[in-house]
């Protein structure tokens, strides 16, 4: 999967105390929570399940059941967090079914840690776009000098 994330200059929400309201505002400005769709539920996946149990790892149907809503739906916000690579994948012994399944939990289990793999995607995906731009200022260059 792709690493995928809106990248604008924002002030850092230092300032505010209530973990909802600055939490909803990141998963904003970074493009988990679309502006002016309802954010409840991608909010609710990430924030009742990974930020406030980071290390439990969790089943899509469990997710769902909670939530009362669809698995589709469910893996629709897990995607986008593992567009992010906050969260990973990973084989758990599910006693119910007797068998192993997918989960998903908090990267290292720990948001800060998690967001410091998010940064070393997002050092790649800049480096990469400088490759480019060089790359077209060769191309440009080339092109006026008729080569």
């Amino acid at each position: 999967m792709a690493f995928e994330m809106q990248v604008v200059s924002n002030t850092p929400l230092v300032g505010e105390e209530d973990l909802d309201v600055v939490a909803k505002k990141f998963f904003e400005q970074i493009g988990y929570l679309s502006k002016g769709a309802d954010p409840t539920i991608p909010y609710k996946i990430f924030a009742d399940f990974f930020l406030k149990h980071p290390s439990r790892a969790w089943f899509v149907d469990e997710i769902a059941a909670q939530l009362k809503t669809s698995k589709p739906t469910v893996y629709r916000h897990l995607n986008k967090l593992k567009g992010f690579d906050i969260l990973e994948e990973i084989q758990v012994f599910d006693e119910t079914t007797q068998q192993n399944k997918k989960a998903y939990r908090m990267r290292y289990g720990n948001f800060q840690k998690a967001w410091n793999f998010v940064e070393a995607h997002l050092k790649v995906a800049i480096e990469n776009y400088g490759k480019t731009v060089e790359h077209i200022q060769k191309l440009l260059e080339k092109q006026k000098r008729g080569v």
